[in-house]
């Protein structure tokens, strides 16, 4: 198992888009890594778009950036609501720092464009926040996934298979 050791924090909040969250960590899992799931509130059930359930390990005040070595954020209309936790920002901007995997998908680019780390990033999201994500700087293209570094950014769950991998793949470096 690849990933065996590593640790991954994948943020939630309500109507998150349930395959976005779950098909990602699944395989992250399957491959060995401890995936916990943080939100506002700790073991609070949080409700995808369509109805599926997870609910979280730790909240947003007990989650530490050192203790990670990689970061997941689902889209749906989730993005929307988590890029109002300054913890959320923070803890991004300080994965961003140490150049630790960061992988977004759909929406999820509205949490990096507030955190403030696509100035220059060649990236990809949903085609609808395309407008948003080169106003914060990123250079967007329209693939199934891009990497960039650190960052691995996909567009909506038909990629999810290139996504999850080319995240696996960065964080088994």
């Amino acid at each position: 198992m690849r990933l065996q050791g590593k640790r991954v924090l994948c943020f939630v909040e309500h109507e998150f888009e349930d395959l976005e969250l779950w098909y990602p960590v699944l395989r992250l899992r399957e491959e060995g890594a401890t995936v916990e799931l943080a939100g506002p509130e700790a073991r609070t059930k949080y409700i995808g778009k369509y109805g599926v359930p997870c609910e979280t390990d730790k909240s947003l005040d007990e989650i530490r950036p050192q203790d990670y070595d990689g970061v997941l954020v689902p889209g749906g209309w989730a993005p929307d609501k988590l890029r109002r936790y300054p913890q959320v920002l923070s803890f991004i901007q300080a994965m961003d720092q140490a150049k630790k995997p960061i992988g977004h998908i759909c929406h999820a680019g509205w949490v990096l464009i507030s955190a403030r780390i696509l100035q220059g990033v060649k990236t990809t999201s949903t085609p609808g926040i395309k407008d948003d994500m080169e106003n914060a700087g990123a250079i967007w293209v329209d693939e199934e996934v891009v990497v960039d570094g650190h960052i691995v950014g996909s567009r909506r769950p038909p990629d999810l298979p290139a996504y999850a991998k080319a995240f696996a793949d960065l964080l088994a470096q």
